[in-house]
């Protein structure tokens, strides 16, 4: 099975290196005010906001600031990673009741549904990465200007950012009726690749959080208007359920992984999906049943080991993984080598396994993404979503933002850790990551800064790109450029609805497989007993978008050198100096 699309792949492009500090996003304005702000004494948590800021004008139907917000920071004074998890809650009265007596019976959220509206955390985020992490020598107004100068004079939207817009045209219409909508030309139309937009009350918006902060954001007249626009059309959040949102600072997770180590923010985010991952593999490197020096890059017996290693993976987080403030979530014992050694014994390397289940570790004795790396030596892993495109597609009146639908990843399972529930956060696609080596003194030297976007395919993106560069050795650029594969519900069941975001159960998936892969891996992975899908054009889309910044030191003068990529699925690229 084929999809086919006029967005070709046929150019490339050569890793962007610098010496001094380096930003890499999915839009080039977004690139550009990252450095702006680097450049006027700002840090590398102080840049990703304005980048995060400038994406929500830019790329408003992957990110927001009516969406939710996660960041690792790597502090290169202490050489430790901190992490800040901005995701937030269902409302305080959503039961399961509720959607019982409407009707809606599950096993997942439906995605349009208004009870998929959790409190949009990206607000906070912004302001409290800026707080925890900044560097203090400039105020949160001056990184959200150039945001706010770009959705108040205008900008020419790019061509990946026109084809994701002109796709919700209907949906934003039909779901803000009366509104005059300034995501729409005239009020009706989608803009074109090239077409000049201007969002002006989205920059009022931005006012509002820059000179009034958090609490002139939520429990104002913004607030006043999310809590209208959830409650005018059948939900249940208030005013309270606003105001008691807060960021959550978290220890992150990691996994060494041979001479490397791992980040991840840890449950209620799927990031430990990609440690677990890769874990899988490192035991399967260790008994002597996979050697990358002999396995040729995304050959048949390469995709296997890593489809295998994935669904394993999932099988276990899209069970065990919840919001920790409500349910336990057995972080350490999925991360145990132990267990993972024994998960990877589930791997035949000749066939698919079609009886994989999660399995029980406690037995044992485990969107739009950007990276800043500042002259210091900091970096910010940084991603930013609404989840879906455009989120809910519900603008709030005089906002100018839609807002997420992050609470379509809840499952209304009884029992099940992540059924939805009062205040409480739903199971998280969204992951930053980090990489770095540690030292002899247990201190850790900043590796890479980096993320892949894109829903479940992230852990995913996120394993290979890794292998990419520590088993493949290939540059940050190369990395993002090869094709990769995701596992996924089959076709029936991806499109927004019901069931392709709340899959519990890998033995149905199928495998998706981007433009590049040869005929003959294809052929191989089906004799396997894989269902293979290709994607060409616009559906590459499903692969996600990554930024990968790495830090080196030139072994002559000793000088660190930074080096990034882009990817080809999006619009952007990186800048340094």
């Amino acid at each position: 099975m084929t999809n086919s699309s006029p967005l070709h792949f046929i150019s490339r492009r050569s890793a962007v290196y610098g010496t001094h500090a380096m930003v890499s996003s999915s839009q080039p304005s977004a690139t550009q005010a990252g450095i702006e702000v680097l450049k006027k004494g700002g840090n590398a948590a102080d840049a990703a906001v304005a980048v995060a800021a400038t994406l929500g004008v830019t790329e408003p139907t992957s990110t927001g600031i009516g969406g939710d917000a996660f960041c690792l920071f790597y502090d290169a004074k202490s050489k430790t990673v901190k992490g800040l998890n901005g995701s937030g809650r269902t409302p305080a009265a959503l039961t399961l009741d509720i959607l019982r007596k409407e009707g809606i019976d599950g096993p997942g959220l439906p995605s349009r549904s208004i009870h998929a509206i959790t409190v949009p955390g990206a607000a906070a985020a912004w302001a409290d990465c800026v707080e925890w992490f900044g560097s203090g020598k400039v105020d949160l107004a001056t990184i959200l200007q150039p945001a706010i100068d770009l959705a108040e004079n205008g900008f020419p939207v790019a061509e990946i950012a026109s084809h994701l817009w002109k796709n919700q045209q209907e949906d934003l219409l039909r779901l803000n009726p009366g509104q005059t909508l300034e995501y729409l030309i005239d009020g009706r139309q989608a803009p074109n690749e090239g077409d000049v937009m201007t969002l002006p009350t989205l920059a009022r918006s931005y006012k509002v959080l820059a000179n009034q902060g958090k609490t002139g954001f939520y429990q104002g007249s913004i607030g006043k208007a999310i809590v209208e626009a959830v409650q005018s059309r059948g939900g249940v959040l208030t005013m309270d359920d606003l105001a008691e949102h807060a960021s959550q600072p978290v220890t992150p997770i990691s996994l060494d992984y041979h001479d490397h180590t791992v980040w991840e923010i840890p449950p209620n985010g799927q990031g430990i999906t990609a440690l677990m991952a890769l874990g899988i593999i490192e035991a399967l490197e260790t008994s002597g049943d996979v050697d990358f020096g002999k396995l040729e890059h995304n050959s048949a017996a390469y995709l296997h080991v890593v489809i295998e290693a994935l669904r394993l993976a999932f099988a276990d987080t899209r069970y065990y993984v919840g919001d920790p403030d409500v349910v336990h979530v057995p972080v350490e014992e999925l991360l145990s080598k132990t267990y993972l050694a024994e998960r990877a014994k589930l791997i035949d390397l000749t066939h698919r396994n079609d009886t994989i289940q999660k399995g029980y570790p406690e037995k044992m004795g485990n969107t739009v993404y950007f990276s800043v790396v500042d002259e210091e030596g900091n970096a910010c892993s940084f991603i930013n979503s609404t989840f879906m495109a455009f989120g809910s597609n519900i603008i709030p009146e005089e906002c100018g933002f839609p807002l997420h639908n992050r609470g379509c990843n809840f499952v209304l399972i009884d029992g099940h850790p992540n059924c939805i529930g009062p205040s409480k956060r739903p199971y998280h696609t969204i992951i930053p990551a980090m990489i770095t080596k540690k030292q002899d003194n247990g201190q850790h030297d900043l590796d890479t800064c980096f993320g892949v976007m894109g829903a479940f395919a992230q852990p995913q993106g996120q394993v290979q790109v890794i292998l990419n560069m520590l088993r493949y050795l290939q540059n940050p650029q190369h990395s993002l450029d090869l094709p990769r594969l995701c596992v996924a519900p089959p076709p029936t069941t991806h499109a927004m609805d019901n069931n392709a975001y709340s899959f519990t159960d890998v033995s149905q998936s199928v495998v998706y497989l981007e433009d590049g892969i040869t005929p003959q891996a294809i052929q191989e992975l089906e004799a396997m007993g894989h269902v293979c899908i290709t994607l060409k054009g616009h559906p590459r889309a499903m692969m996600g978008r990554g930024q990968v910044i790495r830090a080196k030191t030139d072994q002559r003068t000793g000088k660190r050198v930074l080096v990034a990529g882009s990817d080809p699925r999006g619009d952007g690229h990186s800048e340094g100096w």
